[in-house]
């Protein structure tokens, strides 16, 4: 370990990414996190014309970064979450006595304007399966659909995390690393083991979804099947698959399913998370007003 007077902050940055390593964080927040810090490391070594040590970082470097970041045009949100990221880095520094406080802590939080989510009505999602021409990415749409899974979990799914017997779909090491367990919709159900009898017999991949060529499938080509269905539609609003998880937990809600319950189906920690999906339109207003 290298004494704080002179500790390199790519070292610090090695350390904090190894430190998330073997306390099971997700490989997605790590990548997040590693993401980050080495644009912030990158942002000090030019400003500074050579590598930065741990010590000579001020809050008003992270102040310039941020603004940096802010002329790049990234969005509040994408501003706030490098800050958050900071700050981590700078708890494990102080944590382990290489600094002797959080300069991070000092810079003043980033706003963030709340927007309302974009989500699909069941009437809208159903033309959207109708119209995707993938078979198998219409299979993965109406899993997403159907569970509120992030996209990386329904991809990184195994064989062996569908239980078919038990009728519940695992997710092991989800965000936050934690796990939970999904119970399979009935509608979902017979889709599911129709893909597997009559579309996954010849593939040979771990991966529930998978496609022969590679034996997996990515993120970037379903959102693309999805952007190009939406297109041809005729739609004018964005649509990914992020915004199917939106759209499962904002009908849940809509349909009277108790918040906490949604909380526990999407994995979030924090209730205050999943309040987000909760719309309030003229419709659902006037009918409550009318209910007096």
């Amino acid at each position: 370990m290298q004494r704080r007077s002179v500790m390199l902050l790519q070292k610090v940055i090695k350390n904090f990414i190894h430190y998330l390593t073997i306390t099971n964080k997700s490989s997605e927040t790590i990548k997040s996190y590693n993401s980050d810090l080495t644009t912030f490391e990158s942002f000090l070594e030019q400003k500074f014309n050579g590598p930065a040590y741990l010590k000579e970082i001020q809050a008003c470097d992270i102040e310039d970064y941020l603004y940096y970041l802010k002329q790049k045009n990234l969005t509040t949100s994408s501003r706030s979450r490098n800050l958050y990221t900071l700050r981590s880095l700078w708890n494990f520094a102080y944590k382990n006595k290489l600094c002797d406080w959080n300069i991070a802590m000092s810079v003043e939080p980033i706003k963030i304007q709340r927007k309302e989510r974009t989500f699909l009505s069941l009437e809208e999602v159903t033309l959207l399966i109708a119209s995707i021409e993938h078979p198998l990415i219409e299979v993965v749409v109406q899993t997403l659909f159907y569970t509120g899974m992030r996209i990386s979990e329904c991809l990184n799914l195994k064989l062996t995390d569908v239980d078919f017997d038990g009728n519940i779909i695992k997710i092991l090491n989800g965000k936050g690393g934690k796990d939970r367990n999904i119970p399979i919709n009935k509608n979902l159900l017979p889709i599911l083991q129709d893909y597997i009898k009559n579309y996954r017999l010849t593939i040979d991949s771990d991966y529930f979804f998978a496609t022969e060529k590679s034996g997996h499938l990515s993120a970037p080509y379903v959102n693309r099947v999805l952007s190009d269905t939406v297109k041809k539609l005729g739609w004018k609003k964005h649509v990914s698959a992020h915004i199917l998880r939106h759209s499962f937990a904002s009908n849940l809600i809509k349909n009277g399913v108790n918040l906490v319950y949604v909380q526990k189906l999407l994995g979030h920690s924090n209730l205050k998370v999943t309040s987000i999906y909760t719309h309030a339109n003229m419709e659902d207003l006037n009918e409550s007003i009318n209910v007096l």
